[in-house]
């Protein structure tokens, strides 16, 4: 399929900036995921790369050529948008034929790449409906294959399944990652605010966040591994709990005194440069433990849920910082009652300035 670079890449409205100095490469065969907050910058991008939006400054380059003043028709991309945006009076099979008749396919070029789509995608039984007669999901699976016969050189989706119920987009998200799976030469650029569709359909995530890139790195590296506070809050449902602390004790262990009086081991490694230096101590909720020994933070417990696999535990906000934490299987009685978590230093995050000690 392609290759794709941003080189300085920027988009501004007016006097308003959007996006600064973006610089990413994506390599044929990946799916690049963009994630961010609302606001972001994430879907601009993406109609940036269709030719949807003028590129304020910098250079988009598909395969080598500078494509940022060449209409979306010619840059050789499809794009699957949030609503399905299907022609209501058009069959299954008209719908997905349709652009490849305004290219002046012929008759049996069009039949056997709508047939192949279809078998792909499992629509062979649907293509003489309208829309009006398939579910959401298939009228999803319509509009990805009317993308995937043109045969393009990068696939964009625009949060496809944002408009799907829960057990649905559950579901057309197997599909779409095992149609990727069926398609390994193709690129693949997907917009999402859902951490989930991030994590397992991404061969690399790209965190937007601040008009510019946060972070880009495959899903683990991104979870277990953040650059940054913001990285660390992000990624990961619920988020990193993050507490002020000061180091202590330095060396290839470095031990960091939190403002509760608890203390932390990490093994972020650090330099007789640090002591006393003011961090950020960053522990994922699932990372927590009960202990009977040093902990590394103690709360009264406010909340409790009891999700069946797990019981997450919300800790008295008075106690300082807001604290998750997730224990194993279901644990009853304790709101109330004061616990207190102890986390492996392996698992254990510092942050400087926002900035991750292992980054420095």
């Amino acid at each position: 399929m392609a290759n794709l670079k941003m080189t300085g890449i920027a988009k501004s409205y007016g006097d308003v900036s959007v996006l600064e100095d973006i610089n990413l490469e994506i390599k044929t065969g990946e799916l690049i995921v963009f994630v961010g907050p609302s606001g972001c910058g994430k879907s601009t991008l993406l109609r940036m790369v269709a030719g949807l939006e003028k590129i304020t400054a910098g250079e988009l380059e598909i395969d080598g050529v500078v494509v940022n003043n060449i209409p979306p028709a010619e840059r050789g991309i499809a794009m699957v948008f949030q609503s399905y945006a299907l022609y209501p009076h058009m069959t299954v099979r008209e719908n997905m034929s349709f652009a490849l008749k305004l290219a002046k396919k012929s008759k049996e070029e069009i039949e056997a790449a709508v047939s192949k789509v279809a078998k792909i995608l499992q629509l062979e039984d649907y293509l003489d409906r309208l829309p009006k007669a398939l579910s959401g999901g298939q009228r999803q699976r319509v509009a990805i294959g009317r993308s995937i016969v043109r045969n393009p050189k990068v696939y964009l989706f625009d949060e496809p399944l944002s408009n799907l119920d829960a057990a649905l987009r559950v579901a057309t998200r197997i599909e779409i990652a095992q149609l990727k799976e069926s398609m390994p030469e193709s690129t693949m650029i997907y917009v999402t605010h859902d951490q989930v569709e991030a994590m397992t359909l991404a061969t690399r995530i790209v965190v937007l966040a601040n008009k510019g890139i946060a972070q880009v790195g495959t899903p683990l590296e991104l979870y277990e591994r953040p650059e940054n506070e913001f990285v660390a809050r992000f990624i990961g449902s619920p988020a990193m709990n993050l507490w002020p602390g000061e180091v202590v004790a330095t060396g290839a262990q470095t031990k960091v005194q939190l403002a509760d009086g608890c203390e932390a081991l990490s093994n972020v490694p650090t330099t007789e440069a640090d002591m006393g230096l003011k961090v950020k101590v960053g522990v994922r909720p699932e990372d927590l433990r009960a202990t009977e020994g040093t902990p590394v933070f103690t709360g009264k417990v406010d909340f409790t849920e009891l999700l069946g696999e797990l019981t997450q535990i919300y800790f008295d906000a008075t106690a300082g910082e807001h604290v998750i934490a997730k224990l194993p299987g279901i644990v009853h009685g304790l709101r109330g009652q004061n616990i207190r978590l102890a986390a492996n230093p392996e698992k254990v995050h510092l942050f400087a300035d926002g900035r991750s000690l292992l980054y420095r």
